[in-house]
Parts: structure tokens; sequence; C-alpha cells
């Protein structure tokens, strides 16, 4: 017996030597997604490379308030150790951003301002500067004198906010030129595009146009051509973010399309740089500002080389890191083979083959557990355990779908679904009171059928409850937090939070091979509240992204 523990300890240890669990889980919430962001969050990738044992939890609210309250409340839920944040709107998000911080989690707001001060650091380009520069940049451009119109970002952001005030508290300095009017936009092409073509005003004198980002400059350009298009060839356009690549705004300004740009750093290395300082104990700065500067025709082309120069850096280092993943899993499972090989040598010389078999044997009856209550298992099926009718067994051939668990999504009824009644699709057979399919001696319907059982329906019930938690099944179950644990841990092998989240993939899966939902849909009936967090789940437990289940 000692013989035994001291293998199973040195197991233990080596397991744990080779664990993949990452030191620190940082979640992002972005207030949206579009070119600047990806490009942030690219960065925010890369950085990582350098810090080993961290992983990112990315969230995107598309401009929606609530769901970006709903995203950071549920980053905070899955136990992150930091939260990098760009709120949507200041007085909307700032009672979530707060409730982070009062749990104790470091909060660095980015790029855009909160309404209090809970937060542990800041970092952005000067928004104020930007706008004010620009304005003196026209201001120059025109000598002093003529019709400037301007569209502004957001509603209710700080960069709108303060960008405005800059750009007018530059041109207010010059008599001679007209702030004709600042439009409203929202920092898309489009919103530039409506906000121009619905003005109501004069737009056939037009000397500039301020888009507060590049996009609603162009916009501004297209919607200045339809109204106006003789008056428009003299008109010149600039506007913010100066993003590198093609239709970017250093791009635009090569082109003719903008006059001017003002580089909006992303800086996803230096962000990322700053949250290790924070999560490590290193010396930080709790206000930091990102160097930026205008891009002009005279000075696009060399910007445009070196952004190209660093992209082409960027996939060499990306490709590099591919290869010294694929040796590090190499050397991994050199270890384990190494690991199992001594194991067994430990076994045969301390005649132990009878503790051997019973812990596999242990172990097996766990995985059968944990398959029956997650619904998933390698060749079968299992529908509930106990029912009126007794208990039923349904067997599918190789790998095709699962059957519908107990709770059904909640699919509308007019969704369109795929058939599942193609010959070959299914074979179901009632075995009466038989033990389910692959449970070694009939064992498992007798030792788990009523606990897991009610542990499997709670777990379907809610399954679309992004709310649902441990406690919540804890209480369903009339147990305490602890119980429940520790029961399940030693009938299944797997922690209550595996269940829940195995359980929410699987329906997933589920719902992805047979309807025709879209995955964004499919995350919220399975209770993800990201479908970007989603996905990276999804990737992690099948081996496949969620687009490619439809693919057979």
């Amino acid at each position: 017996m000692r013989q035994l523990l001291l293998i199973l300890c040195v197991a233990g240890l080596c397991c744990a030597c080779t664990s993949d669990r990452p030191r620190h889980v940082i979640g992002v919430s972005q207030c949206s997604q579009d070119i600047w962001r990806e490009k942030q969050n690219d960065e925010l990738q890369m950085a990582t490379y350098f810090n080993d044992g961290v992983e990112l939890r990315f969230t995107a609210a598309y401009d929606n308030d609530e769901r970006q309250v709903q995203q950071i409340d549920s980053l905070v839920a899955t136990g992150i150790d930091l939260l990098i944040v760009a709120p949507n709107q200041m007085a909307t998000i700032t009672p979530a951003i707060d409730r982070a911080y009062d749990r104790g989690i470091p909060v660095i707001v980015f790029e855009r301002k909160t309404d209090t001060k809970k937060y542990t650091a800041f970092i952005s380009a000067d928004n104020y500067e930007m706008g004010r520069q620009m304005g003196q940049y026209i201001a120059g451009q025109l000598h002093g004198s003529g019709r400037v119109l301007e569209v502004k970002g957001l509603k209710g952001s700080s960069p709108a906010l303060e960008r405005h005030k800059g750009f007018s508290d530059a041109i207010a300095a010059y008599p001679g030129i007209t702030l004709v009017a600042s439009l409203q936009g929202d920092w898309t092409e489009e919103s530039g595009y409506k906000a121009v073509r619905d003005y109501q005003g004069d737009l056939s004198n037009i000397d500039f146009v301020f888009g507060q980002n590049d996009r609603m400059a162009v916009g501004a350009r297209r919607a200045m051509a339809d109204a106006a298009p003789d008056a428009s060839v003299k008109t010149r356009y600039c506007g913010i973010d100066g993003l590198p690549g093609k239709d970017g705004g250093i791009d635009c300004v090569q082109k003719g399309i903008l006059d001017a740009t003002y580089i909006y750093p992303t800086r996803g290395d230096l962000l990322l740089q700053l949250a290790m300082d924070i999560l490590e104990g290193r010396p930080y700065e709790r206000e930091n500002r990102l160097e930026a500067a205008i891009v002009t025709r005279e000075n696009a082309n060399v910007t445009q080389m070196q952004a190209e120069e660093m992209s082409e850096q960027k996939e060499r280092l990306e490709s590099l890191s591919q290869k010294v993943d694929w040796y590090l899993s190499q050397y991994r499972h050199q270890q384990i083979y190494t690991l199992l090989l001594g194991i067994i040598v430990l076994l045969v010389v301390a005649g132990a083959c009878f503790a051997f078999i019973t812990m596999r044997r242990r172990h097996q009856l766990e995985r059968e557990a944990y398959a029956l209550v997650v619904g998933n298992t390698p060749t079968a099926v299992v529908a509930p355990l106990s029912s009126p009718e007794g208990d039923t067994n349904v067997q599918r051939q190789g790998n095709e779908a699962p059957s519908a668990p107990t709770a059904p999504p909640s699919i509308p009824a007019d969704a369109p679904t795929r058939s599942l009644s193609s010959e070959g699709d299914t074979n179901v057979r009632q075995q009466g009171n038989e033990a389910p399919s692959g449970a070694v001696g009939g064992a498992v319907a007798p030792l788990f059928s009523d606990f897991l059982e009610q542990l499997r329906q709670h777990v379907q019930e809610h399954i679309s409850d992004s709310d649902f938690s441990v406690e919540t099944l804890a209480a369903d179950m009339s147990m305490s937090r602890v119980q429940l644990y520790r029961k399940v841990k030693q009938l299944t092998g797997h922690t209550p939070v595996d269940i829940i989240r195995q359980s929410r993939l699987n329906r997933a899966k589920l719902l992805l091979t047979t309807t025709d939902l879209t995955i964004s849909e499919v995350t919220y009936q399975v209770g993800f509240t990201a479908p970007s967090y989603f996905t990276k789940c999804f990737k992690e437990e099948f081996g496949y992204l969620p687009g490619d289940a439809r693919k057979g």
C-alpha cells in the first residue's frame, strides 16, 4: 500500500507540473467590434507570447450598453483576475465597472473614461489634444477663413465629448472660421453618411469636414457627393484613427480620399504590459497617455511602409510562436509517455495490479456518470435513468449527434431545422430496466440513478439561464455548495462547474447540428453571454469552431 500511495503521489505531482491552467485570466470588454478594436485585440494576443500563463477572454458589446453591462458581470462571474474595459458610454457602464472593482478585481479603463474613480489604471491617447490639433490643422489649411462641418462620434462617449471640445477650442481662436454645424454620428461610416445626408442646412459652400474618426469622414464625403456634386469637389476631409492597411485612414490619405488623419494608437502590447505589472506587483502609473501624430500626404507613404513592416514582423512572430507551441507539445507528450512507463514499472514491482485495476474501474464509472449527466457518451446517449415507463437506452451508431435532452432548447416554432429522420440517423430501442449502454456490469443505473437524474434535470432545465450557477444548483438540490461539490466530485470525478459548462456545450453542439439557428442565437440559448467566449470554449472542447459543426 505504501508503494501504491507513492506511485499516486508521483503521478499527481507530474500531472500538476504539466497542467495548462493559466496563471492569470484577463477579461477584455470591448464596447464595439471594428477594425480598430480587432487590431488592438490582435496586439493583446500577440503580447501573451511574451507572458507565460496568460488567458484572455474577449467580449464585444456592439455599441449596446445593456449588453456590455451583462458581459462585464459575466466575465467577473467566471473568475477573472483583472478586467480591461472600454466603456460604451460613461454613465451607463460605470455601475458594472464599480461592481467589479468593489469585488477586489483590478480594473484598467482604456480609450474611454468612466464616471467614477473606481479603477486601477487608465490608458489612452489624449482625445482633447487630437481634436485641438485637427482644429489647428484645418485652420492652417484654410488660412484662418472658411466654413467647417463636424461629424461627432457616439453621443455620451468620452472620446466624442473631448474631441469636440478640443476642436471647438482650436477654431474659436480664428474668427474667420465658421463652424456651420456639429452633426451626430456613432463612429460608423453609415452614421457619417446619414448625418450629412439628413442635414437641412446649406452644403454648397463647405470648405472642410472634420469627422471624429476616419470612417465617419469617408461617409460624410459620400453624402456630400450625393447632395452637392459640384460643390463637394472643393471640400476637403479629415478624420482620426490613422489605421494602416487597405482602406484604413493612412490608405485614404494616400489615395486623396482624406486630406489628413490622426493616428489613434491601439497599443495592445502596452495595455497587456500594464495589466501584468498590476497582477505581478510591479510599479505602474495610474494615468497613462499614448503618443499620437497627424498623418498628411507628405508623410503618409513613410507611415504606411512602417506599418506594413510591423505587420510582416507580426506574421513572422506568429509563425515562430506556432512552431514553439508544437515543439513544447511534443515535449509534453514525451514526458507523459515516460511517466506512464514509469508508473507501469512501479506497479509491476510493487505487485499492485489489483489496486490498479480497482482504480481504473472507479475512473470508468466516474466517466460514465459524468457522461450521463451532461448527455455525452462515446457510443450511446442515455435517456433519464428512471421514469414511470422504466429506464430507456437510446443507442446511436458511429459518431451521430446525441438525442435532444429532457428539457428541450427554446427554439422558435418557425425556426427551420434539419431533418433527423433520414435513414440510418437513429436507432432507438427500449431495454426495459437494463443498465445504460457502456456501464460495466450494469452497475451505473442502481448506483447513480436517483441523484444523477435529479442533477441532470436541474442542469438541463436552467441551461439557457446565463445567471445559473453552482449556488443555484445546490439550492435546487437542497444541498449546500460544499455538499454538492463533494458528492458530484465523488461520483463523476468532475466539479459542478464542469457539469454545467459541458452540458451547455453539448446542447450547443446539438442545436448547431439540428437547427438553422445562428451561432449568436445558440450562444444565448445555452447560457453564454458573449459569442466570442462561446466560440473559444467550443473550440477548446471539440477541437473545431461552431461553424464547422454544420459541415459534418
